[in-house]
């Protein structure tokens, strides 16, 4: 198949979820079809010519239009945020808006044959709404109107929260009427897919979770240290900054004093510099930015903690955790989205005002802890595998091509009855 995927943010290097989650299912997929990767970058020359020769490398043709975002702090991006009240459409669609990708989009279309377009991000979709024949799947990473909702839900500050009310709202009706233009929704989670059927009535959801590399991640160093504390994600998304805050404010404190050895450990991407001085003023808590590979984190630390009480689809730092064997506790909504059991794979608490008795708990019985990711280090190998995951992603690819002779229903259907047994490349 000749396919089109068309993203707002450049895949590689895969330093966050979401970066991940579209590489590797890329890589996989373009063994078998013709892809083409047109994305929105961030300006960064380098990172272009580096993710072209990377991507290029694995058969698959990049075309990166540099249209950076506009930058979300200072009294410009606050002007910005005041001027979307008069706009039908939620920030984060607006501040997408970019005729350079539409015109790269519909420019590929009128010189080239696709079978199928996927979009990672909504707000492009619209560049073929004359074209009624093309088969459009959308990524559907979150339900972000939920993620604004639990904002609204989470924040102190009432005009901010009447501000994220009002995103939510915007969101709400604009994901209605879009999802509906797709052929497939494709969620991350059972959860989300539920979600979006029951706001917006869809009959089009199916759902292919996130994942991890095993190879990658059994290959884990050690050995463990016993007190040490881990939080992973990325440190310039909102809810990750939140859950740190709770860390540092609210729960580590109270781990240090009932388990006065009790180390943080932070590792992300772009932490703000607030962050940064925060941290080297704090003991036992330290800092890794950017890290090239995450892995001797994880198989250092004794505990991941996920404070997370904003967010949606479905955490891959947790799935790389427990695929190298490393004890989880994380809250109900860190947690939400993934076929593991609480008490079985992981600990969860129902709120984060729990956390911490649950860490202390894990720092001082380990062989407990461990146990339980040894279960959930089972679980994640046998169901969220990128090779599976890829042959998912497929079937929904195959189903949304069109019978074009008497014989290809049932072509389509032997095509999709082989896929999960068919030999990898």
């Amino acid at each position: 198949m000749k396919v089109v995927i068309v993203d707002g943010d450049l895949s590689y290097p895969p330093t966050s979820g979401k970066r991940i989650r579209t590489l590797h299912l890329m890589l996989r997929l373009a063994r078998r079809h013709q892809i083409t990767y047109l994305c929105r970058g961030n300006g960064d020359p380098q990172e272009a010519r580096q993710a072209t020769e990377f991507l290029g490398d694995h058969g698959i043709a990049t075309r990166i239009i540099a249209h950076p975002l506009p930058r979300k702090s200072g009294p410009l991006f606050y002007a910005r945020l005041a001027a979307n009240l008069l706009s039908p459409l939620p920030y984060s669609v607006a501040s997408h808006n970019c005729a350079a990708i539409r015109q790269a989009i519909t420019a590929y279309a009128d010189e080239h044959p696709v079978d199928l377009w996927q979009f990672e991000w909504m707000p492009y979709a619209d560049a073929l709404r004359n074209r009624p024949d093309a088969r459009r799947v959308l990524i559907a990473h979150n339900v972000d109107s939920l993620i604004w909702q639990r904002y609204a839900e989470n924040e102190k500050n009432a005009l901010k929260r009447w501000y994220f009310r009002q995103q939510g709202r915007k969101l709400e009706r604009y994901e209605r009427q879009v999802y509906a233009q797709f052929d497939r929704v494709i969620a991350v989670s059972p959860d989300d897919a539920a979600l979006a059927e029951r706001l917006y009535g869809l009959h089009n959801t199916c759902v292919v979770e996130n994942g991890i590399d095993r190879a990658y991640f059994t290959a884990t160093p050690g050995p463990r240290e016993p007190h040490r504390i881990l939080f992973l994600g990325a440190l310039d998304y909102r809810p990750n900054r939140d859950a740190v805050d709770l860390l540092l404010e609210r729960v580590f404190p109270q781990v240090r004093a009932q388990v006065p050895s009790a180390q943080l450990c932070l590792v992300g991407r772009n932490p703000p510099a607030a962050l940064v001085q925060r941290v080297a003023a704090l003991p036992n808590v330290e800092l890794h930015a950017n890290v090239a590979d995450v892995r001797p984190h994880l198989g250092r630390s004794g505990v991941m903690a996920v404070p997370l009480r904003i967010g949606g689809g479905s955490r891959l730092k947790i799935l790389e955790a427990l695929a190298c064997g490393l004890p989880v506790v994380s809250t109900r909504i860190g947690a939400e989205g993934l076929a593991l059991v609480p008490g079985r794979d992981l600990v969860v608490v129902e709120d984060v005002e729990q956390m911490a008795g649950a860490l202390v708990e894990a720092l001082r019985a380990p062989e407990q802890a461990q146990a339980l990711a040894e279960h959930g280090r089972r679980v994640v190998l046998a169901h969220y595998d990128w090779d599976v995951l890829a042959d998912k992603l497929e079937q929904v690819w195959e189903e949304c091509q069109p019978s074009t002779s008497p014989g290809g229903a049932a072509f389509n259907s032997q095509a999709r009855e082989s896929l999960v047994g068919r030999p990898r490349a």
